[in-house]
């Protein structure tokens, strides 16, 4: 699994000198993932000589992004550039659209969905015909929503003010955005949401973590539903939309307007359905698989069934 590709690489690919070359060019996009994974593919290709071996981007589902999504809006000569909103967690949606299309796949391919993947990484997509038409991560992974150590959507000009009274550089600034922000930096002492629901009744910074997260995720949801214009699906994926149904409740309590409405004893057992009947979203726990879908792109690309 590589998380960037570039501009260049989307789908899977069989590992050649020049794709090697092309991504250690582009570690400047992702320096937090890139070289370590270019280093365990040179370490497999120093032990296995004799293995053939296959990247998967997850960049991938987000690839035919509409411009109106994909433009950031900064001088257009970087767009060109291949500087532009990408996505990520590509693996997952891919995984979480596979079985809503299991479910009900002519359902899966005309509702308005929202996928969430919410863990350590968090971050949302917006469907529709079956398409990515938005989403938070942007050119690199540490945009959008809060997550566990990164800090999400930012004003742009933190840096500069950071730098200037600070005296922060650029290497600084992002081990702190990547690094040292998101739950961790508001709680001060952890990033595993879990720690921080036994926490919050006790510590006036776990709960502001929580909140946050909750907050930024709901703000979220009624965002891409006027993206959308409705939704009919909403689906919670990654450790925390899994596992952790307190947090569910409280990104789900701000959207009963657009109809959402949760059972909360299927809540509480993380069913595949959450939703009541009355409720006008269908709302999902889908625990993702990401491994599973670089298996059957190996498949694909050896011309096997899976």
């Amino acid at each position: 699994r590589i998380v960037h590709g570039g501009h260049q690489y989307k789908n899977p690919q069989w590992v050649t000198k020049q794709l090697l070359k092309h991504l250690s060019a582009i570690t400047p996009l992702d320096p937090q993932h890139l070289p370590g994974e270019i280093q365990l593919i040179e370490a497999f290709d120093q032990h296995f000589p004799q293995l053939k071996q296959m990247v998967c981007f997850d960049t991938e589902f987000h690839q035919n992004l509409p411009t109106v999504a994909k433009l950031l809006p900064i001088p257009r000569q970087y767009y060109e550039k291949g500087i532009y909103r990408y996505g990520f967690h590509g693996l997952s949606y891919r995984y979480l659209m596979q079985v809503l299309q299991q479910q009900d796949a002519e359902k899966a391919n005309q509702d308005k969905m929202i996928l969430a993947h919410l863990g350590n990484g968090a971050s949302m997509t917006a469907v529709t015909n079956g398409q990515s038409i938005d989403t938070t991560m942007a050119m690199t992974p540490a945009a959008g929503l809060v997550m566990g150590t990164r800090s999400g959507d930012l004003d742009p000009g933190l840096f500069g003010v950071l730098n200037r009274s600070e005296s922060m550089n650029a290497e600084q600034f992002e081990t702190m955005i990547n690094q040292q922000s998101g739950l961790l930096g508001i709680s001060t002492t952890t990033s595993d949401m879990q720690q921080l629901l036994e926490q919050r009744s006790t510590d006036p910074n776990a709960e502001d973590a929580i909140n946050l997260f909750c907050y930024q995720a709901s703000k979220q949801i009624g965002a891409y539903a006027a993206a959308l214009g409705g939704l009919d699906t909403l689906v919670f994926s990654g450790g925390i939309g899994e596992n952790v149904a307190e947090i569910r409740t409280q990104i789900c309590q701000q959207l009963a307007f657009i109809g959402i409405e949760l059972d909360n004893e299927l809540n509480q057992q993380n069913a595949l359905r959450i939703s009541t009947s009355q409720s006008r979203v269908t709302v999902w726990v889908i625990p993702t698989n990401e491994e599973l879908m670089i298996a059957q792109s190996m498949c694909d690309l050896l011309n096997l069934n899976h």
